[in-house]
């Protein structure tokens, strides 16, 4: 009892410095929120951690916590000296993908085969839904080419491991969804400079095989890498299933804390309407996705998994690329804003659906 008194009472504080903070904004003074705002999260945090129903809102709460940092602060998160912080971008994603292969086998795409009406919906789904709606969106904000740019390049970016988190909060089809990203993830070097030059190709000057080669470096190589080593030291590393995916959000967090703070200009400038811009992509992600998976008949279970895994983009591939391109102030934003919000989104999402469980049906694909 005294431990839930010690998190009810951080949420209590939380609430209170909520009040300030919306005071200060009213009075004219969000400049100086700074630490307001920070203070308010890590209560945040610290207060869900003690009810098991708010845990998975933890790694959101740290993402608009760095989000903030760096918008308030951004000199600690460009440059140390000589060194820009940039350039650990790519390797934190290489690590992220390494940790996906060492959880993957050569045995698990045997599903592909086993069932591929769902891995092929889902996919192509993916490549038909998020690409066009990024498009649109692009044309329609008139933005700066590189800025618009990143709206596109969100769209032909594959799901990333988040959205499997979120269709197993969601009472979907967790296997389903982890194929759907791995085969996607792998089509990414291929697939994502194509999209990119027939629906980017206006905005900025696309070279499709010295992007193909970025992406091989960024998936293709750690994702090998980790499935050798699952190989040969599987067995042996069982810890390594438990950190991986804390190393991975911590990753995940700390590149869109780097971007952030180096597109803090820009952001500040058009935030707001990026900010709508890339809730409607997200949002038609889910909807669109949801009913194109209905449109071939497929259960409630597997049309929640494929509506996740539209919605829900790997907003830190699509940094990477951004960063090899030496655009990551202009057009890494777009990944930088629709990362912390499709968490957001997709925590909403799937608390309603865990709300509504699903019965398992024999139409449902690569069950558990």
């Amino acid at each position: 009892m005294g431990k839930l008194n010690i998190y009810s009472i951080s949420l209590g504080l939380a609430s209170l410095l909520f009040l300030v903070i919306i005071g200060m904004i009213v009075t004219g003074n969000i400049d100086k929120a700074g630490l307001f705002i920070l203070g308010f999260f890590g209560l945040l945090a610290f207060g869900f951690n003690g009810y098991e129903k708010m845990k998975g809102l933890l790694f959101t709460i740290m993402i608009f916590a760095g989000v903030t940092a760096a918008l308030y602060y951004p000199s600690y998160f460009t440059n140390f000296g000589d060194f820009k912080y940039t350039v650990l971008i790519i390797p934190l994603i290489q690590i992220i993908m390494f940790g996906m292969g060492t959880t993957m086998s050569i045995k698990d795409f045997g599903a592909v085969f086993q069932s591929p009406k769902g891995v092929f919906i889902g996919v192509s789904a993916q490549l038909i839904v998020m690409p066009i709606v990024g498009y649109c969106l692009a044309q329609l904000s008139n933005f700066p080419p590189e800025i618009a740019a990143g709206i596109v390049l969100i769209g032909c970016s594959p799901s990333g491991v988040a959205s499997n988190v979120m269709a197993f909060l969601a009472n979907a089809n967790v296997a389903l969804s982890i194929t759907i990203t791995s085969i996607a993830t792998l089509l990414a070097p291929f697939l994502t400079p194509l999209m990119m030059k027939i629906f980017a190709g206006e905005f900025i000057e696309i070279d499709v095989l010295a992007m193909m080669w970025s992406i091989v470096k960024m998936i293709i190589i750690p994702i090998g890498a980790g499935l050798v080593f699952n190989k040969i030291f599987g067995n042996s590393v069982k810890w390594l299933d438990k950190a991986m995916p804390i190393i991975s959000m911590l990753a995940i967090g700390l590149i869109i804390t780097i971007i952030t703070a180096a597109g803090r200009d820009s952001l500040l400038e058009i935030g707001g309407i990026l900010m709508v811009l890339v809730l409607v992509h997200n949002f038609f992600g889910y909807l669109l996705g949801y009913w194109y998976a209905r449109l071939f008949r497929m259960s409630e279970e597997d049309s929640r998994t494929i509506a996740i895994e539209v919605g829900m983009q790997n907003a830190g591939l699509a940094s990477g690329i951004a960063n090899s391109l030496g655009k990551i102030a202009t057009m890494g934003l777009a990944p930088a804003v629709f990362g912390p919000l499709m968490n957001i989104t997709g925590s909403i999402l799937a608390s309603y659906w865990h709300g509504k469980p699903t019965e398992k049906t024999p139409e449902s694909v690569l069950n558990n």
